[in-house]
């Protein structure tokens, strides 16, 4: 027999964290809400920024007035407890009051991507179930174009420019919802009641609304203050969308809850960088995948080279490791938070806290002490360690995670398969509890730096006339850390469409993010005896001699400009 040591890191070590040594680190929860925290600093400091929207300054006190008027106007509609509130908002100041007025209201806020439309757009709307929502200018015909699909819609309110008009649903301008009271609603917000729906990716079906409580956000940003402790005078600067619940949490509310000012933009710009970096004071940047590269390979400029220090920290995954020694020798980024895991569902699974011990550069770090972790077989039992199995995880404490999925009840309990969340990843554990990641086991993708539901580009490529089967998947075909669509298409007999013709209606009707790099024309799918699509051996095959490149043609797709 091996030694009593052999025995605990073999049966111990950490697959599954034992339950009687995690009550030891059970911590009771801060019952303190993030619009607690506002209303403090509202009064310890109002005349503090907050807030840096592309060069406005907001401070405390400004925010929490402008969103106690947006607050009573909603009430004034009858938005009370409970409902919800559409938008589709771009990166702002106004973005953030609009958050925190639906929330004082105990109201629900459904941000829904701005790229959406037609039926990625019609189902989430649908099904929030919203009477009111809040869009700009530039995304008002998006919204009216399902508009007739979306019965509870009455109301929308425009920022900007609005052609207003009576009607089902009334279009008003966004000023009319700023109400003169700017007195604070007279309404109990406990921890635990809904904040926000944010949408999955939808991966094996419609995408569904994760609840997201008030003590979820919070406990977030409190992870993300662990990872980087903040000091008073620190700024952070991101342009990722706030509708991301990644933004959301570790960039938004953990700033609030340490009284700290973010930076935030609308659109990412290479050339803009350095000089938002430096006009803002940044000393932090939370920034995603491609940008990594991105900046780090670019010429050199003045505004980079006198910026050069002045950001102690940046994180955001993945990041290469010889990028990361870039991002240190070249821009004097001392400290990378990129060792993270999480979904939707549960962030953070893992991270490297501020000051612990290096992981693993291909790691995700090691878990949080807000999860317990299991890598598992198929049968939910737990894998040897250094064995592939999928991630699986459950709350060590309350408000950690999501609530479940909105109007969901058995999506939400199949998820939660013997107490476990099963996080649909491939993972595996080395022996001093780092995890690395392995592979997919849902079939979703990831493109341009977004989540992608097959099964939502799917249906809208099928309704394109002259398409008979579509199925689409990630390829990587030897891009680096980005993936790419792949779309592998059965015209209708006779059709005679062309691949590039199909990629141009797809660029018309798809979010810029899920149009098709690729097109492959099949004569058949590969499918099992059940008729099921065999995608594994079409993401086998990736970049064939017949699978045409919008890239090669020069149509690669950019995010649309504002207009």
């Amino acid at each position: 027999m091996g030694s009593e040591g052999e025995f605990r890191r073999t049966h111990e070590r950490p697959q599954a964290v034992s339950l009687l040594r995690r009550i030891g680190a059970y911590v009771a929860p801060v019952r303190e809400t993030y619009l607690d925290a506002l209303n403090r600093f509202a009064a310890e400091k109002p005349d503090a920024i907050f807030l840096d929207y592309e060069g406005k300054m907001v401070t405390f006190e400004e925010i929490d007035r402008q969103s106690n008027r947006l607050a009573h106007g909603l009430a004034a509609l009858g938005i009370a407890k409970g409902d919800r509130v559409i938008t589709l908002i771009d990166n702002s100041d106004d973005l953030v009051t609009i958050f925190f007025a639906i929330n004082k209201l105990g109201a629900i806020w459904v941000p829904i991507n701005t790229a959406y439309r037609g039926p990625f757009l019609r189902h989430q709307a649908f099904d929030a179930d919203a009477a009111v929502a809040i869009c700009e200018t530039h995304y008002v015909q998006q919204l009216l174009d399902v508009a007739d699909d979306l019965p509870a819609l009455t109301d929308i309110f425009v920022r900007g420019a609005c052609d207003e008009r009576t009607g089902k649903p009334m279009l008003s301008s966004l000023e009319r919802l700023r109400a003169a009271n700017a007195a604070a609603p007279d309404i109990h917000i406990a921890p635990e009641d809904l904040s926000a729906l944010i949408y999955t990716s939808g991966t094996t079906g419609p995408s569904k609304g994760c609840m997201v409580s008030h003590s979820y956000l919070c406990s977030i940003g409190r992870q993300r203050n662990r990872c980087i402790v903040p000091e008073s005078s620190d700024i952070t600067w991101s342009c990722l969308p706030l509708s991301h619940i990644a933004a959301l949490g570790s960039l938004l509310i953990s700033n609030l809850l340490a009284g700290a000012r973010i930076a935030i933009a609308t659109q990412f710009s290479v050339s803009g960088f350095w000089p938002e970096i430096e006009r803002s004071g940044a000393t932090h940047a939370q920034l995603m995948a491609s940008m990594f590269p991105l900046l780090a390979h670019a010429p050199d400029n003045e505004t980079m080279i006198r910026c050069r220090g002045q950001l102690r920290s940046v994180t955001g995954v993945p990041l290469s490791e010889p990028d990361r020694k870039i991002w240190n020798e070249r821009f004097g980024v001392e400290y990378m938070m990129t060792f993270a895991y999480g979904q939707t569902e549960a962030v953070m699974v893992t991270m490297r806290p501020q000051g612990s011990p290096q992981p693993p550069l291909t790691s995700m770090g090691p878990a949080t002490e807000e999860f317990e972790i299991m890598v598992a077989d198929d049968e939910n039992r737990p894998v040897p360690i250094g064995e592939t199995g999928e991630l699986c995880v459950r709350p060590t404490r309350p408000g950690c995670m999501f609530s479940g999925y909105w109007r969901r009840p058995e999506d939400s309990l199949k998820a939660m398969r013997d107490l476990w969340w099963h996080t649909g990843d491939f993972v595996r554990m080395d022996e001093d509890g780092y995890l690395f990641f392995v592979d997919r086991k849902k079939d979703y993708l990831r493109s341009r730096g977004e989540n992608i539901s097959s099964f939502e580009v799917e249906s809208a490529l099928m309704t394109h006339p002259a398409i008979a089967e579509a199925a689409c998947f990630a390829i990587s075909a030897g891009q680096g850390l980005e993936e790419h669509v792949k779309a592998a298409i059965v015209p209708v007999d006779g059709a005679g469409v062309s691949a590039r013709a199909l990629f141009e209606w797809a660029r018309d009707n798809l979010p810029y993010f899920a149009v098709p790099r690729y097109i492959e024309l099949m004569p058949v799918l590969p499918k099992t005896p059940t008729g099921r699509v065999q995608k594994h051996e079409l993401r086998t095959l990736g970049v064939t001699a017949a699978t045409w490149d919008s890239v090669a043609e020069n149509l690669e797709i950019r995010r649309p400009k504002r207009k």
